[in-house]
């Protein structure tokens, strides 16, 4: 089962609010690095409020997101995350959504990379809705969300790819300026997840 769907291989699409969870990761991930065990981190976090949630029930949904999404990260990039600068840590993040939930992925790669390597550099709730209806094609899933839902999917889908810093408010995609260190930690996996951002880096390992 590939990260992102479901063991039927529907996308997963539990990514309705909480944009990026840039602040909270950088919270969970120093629980991590010091507990090493995910189990622990969660009950450490829940028990002491560490996100700081209004109530128990948020507390136990941001804690479990967040998780979830750090966990797609290895050991070696979630000690780099804990040492990182913001830019530095708004791009593993968006990367951590991307590997989390595929379909985040595939609007990365297909949509929001594409449209800037193509001199197309904008973005708006359109693009995203004609995403949809092609994927719906191999994920009928998708044809069964409620406006309602795929609103708050766009939504949030967007308030993330402007957290990251990859787009403005206006739809203006920005280019991913990405450090040496958080390039050569994508780059690293295959394929490689520069994919996943709006810049002309190659996305081909190059043999140094």
């Amino acid at each position: 089962m590939a990260i992102g769907t479901d063991a039927h291989g529907r996308y997963s699409l539990s990514f309705t609010s909480g944009g990026l969870l840039v602040r909270e990761a950088d919270e969970v991930a120093s629980v991590y690095l010091r507990e090493r065990d995910w189990g622990r981190v969660r009950q450490v976090a829940i028990e002491g409020n560490l996100l700081q949630a209004r109530t128990t029930s948020s507390s136990v949904r941001v804690t479990r997101e967040t998780i979830q999404r750090l966990s797609v990260l290895d050991d070696a990039e979630l000690e780099l995350l804990a040492d990182s600068s913001l830019t530095e840590r708004c791009h593993l993040m968006w990367v951590a959504a991307c590997r989390r939930y595929e379909l985040i992925g595939d609007f990365a790669e297909e949509v929001l990379r594409e449209r800037y390597l193509l001199l197309t550099p904008t973005l708006s709730a359109d693009h995203f809705d004609r995403f949809i209806t092609g994927k719906s094609l191999w994920h009928p899933e998708l044809d069964e969300l409620k406006p309602s839902t795929r609103t708050r999917l766009r939504q949030n889908l967007f308030r993330m790819i402007q957290e990251a810093g990859l787009c403005s408010e206006d739809g203006d995609i920005l280019p991913a300026v990405l450090s040496e260190r958080v390039h050569d930690a994508l780059a690293a996996r295959t394929p490689s997840d520069v994919r996943f951002l709006p810049t002309n880096l190659p996305t081909e390992v190059c043999p140094r």
